[in-house]
């Protein structure tokens, strides 16, 4: 990656202004919603724009509270776009995470896309986050300040993350503002996050992350608050058939009827990742046997290629040794031919003597 490139992703629950915020910015022009039904149903990235000499560029990702997919889908398609990018040695800068300081209250939602950020990120990378709250045109500063201080001092909300390095900043939804929170994170080491580190350097299979895990956990809290709640409704609407409070019941029995349909998809919703948990164990054992024969496979051929190389020393020792004694036995052969010459050489000197 380029010294002067700076990539920053923009996470945040469905509505918090991550779409706006970007299109702000980068000029981006991407589709926004001003309800709570999400327009973003893949992973976008802005085009590259100038900021303090460096070269930024935006990564527009969906809700976990995404309308029209399962949360299972959107942890896909953020890993996927998150592993592809460090694969191609392209690491994040910053994560900035938006949150609407108008919310009355961070219900369960907002709180489970929190901790799935969490646990994309990792808490090493959490110096290089920034938690943006927005829309304070829609609260007195009375009001959103008194909701900072909350968010800030929460130890299931926003407390956690700030004392290992993140920053709360505001966005008052002007470029001056995006600029100044943009300029927080420009000169950032690049880090790797948690389910980059996970997928891309741990070999796992992205159901296999922490991320998953924790999704699959919060399904479970949600089918078990789900039963608690079928149960209340049940025992209210036996007390209402036993008082004949007929208008009651009914009201119950479409309570009742509802928080069941829920209570269905989400029990769908968790069978479907434990059978994608299994085929991807499955999967993950699968490749570590091919792995381990393809190991034994080359240290067969190590060994073949070892053997074939002693022999072939071997081969040329003996023949080494074959020649240097053929070298030896000419080199005698020369020597008594010499020896023999010079006794001719001697017996007839000795007759001219005579």
């Amino acid at each position: 990656m380029a010294d002067s490139e700076v990539i920053v992703a923009v996470m945040g629950a469905t509505g918090s202004g991550k779409t706006t915020f970007i299109n702000l910015v980068s000029g981006a022009n991407f589709v926004t919603n001003d309800g709570l039904r999400s327009c973003t149903a893949e992973v976008q990235t802005s085009k590259s724009f100038a900021l303090l000499g460096r070269q930024v560029t935006l990564i527009d990702t969906p809700g976990f509270d995404d309308t029209t997919r399962s949360d299972t889908d959107i942890l896909k398609v953020i890993a996927d776009y998150l592993c592809n990018a460090y694969q191609n040695e392209k690491k994040l800068s910053g994560i900035i995470y938006m949150h609407r300081i108008s919310d009355f209250r961070m219900g369960g939602t907002s709180k489970r896309n929190f901790t799935m950020f969490r646990k994309l990120c990792g808490d090493d990378t959490l110096k290089n986050v920034l938690i943006v709250t927005n829309m304070w045109g829609e609260v007195s500063a009375e009001v959103g300040s008194a909701r900072e201080k909350e968010l800030a001092a929460d130890d299931i909300l926003f407390k956690p993350v700030l004392e290992k390095g993140a920053r709360m900043l505001r966005h008052d939804n002007t470029l001056s503002s995006a600029h100044r929170i943009l300029s927080c994170l420009i000169n950032n080491r690049p880090e790797v996050l948690q389910i980059q580190d996970e997928v891309v350097n741990k070999h796992k299979d992205i159901l296999q992350t922490a991320a998953a895990t924790e999704l699959a956990r919060e399904l479970e809290e949600q089918k078990r608050k789900q039963r608690e709640e079928m149960d209340r409704v049940r025992r209210e609407h036996e007390a209402a058939v036993a008082a004949q409070q007929e208008a009651t019941r009914r009201a119950l029995e479409q309570e009742r009827a509802r928080i069941a349909a829920e209570e269905a998809r989400a029990h769908a919703e968790y069978e479907r990742i434990q059978r994608q948990q299994e085929q991807a164990r499955i999967r993950a054992e699968r490749r570590a046997r091919e792995m381990q024969r393809r190991l034994e496979q080359e240290a067969r051929i190590a060994r073949e290629h070892e053997e074939q190389r002693r022999r072939l020393q071997e081969e040329q020792q003996r023949q080494a040794a074959q020649q240097a004694a053929e070298r030896e036995r000419l080199r005698r052969e020369l020597e008594l031919a010499r020896l023999r010459q010079s006794e001719d050489s001697d017996d007839d000197d000795f007759c001219v003597v005579q």
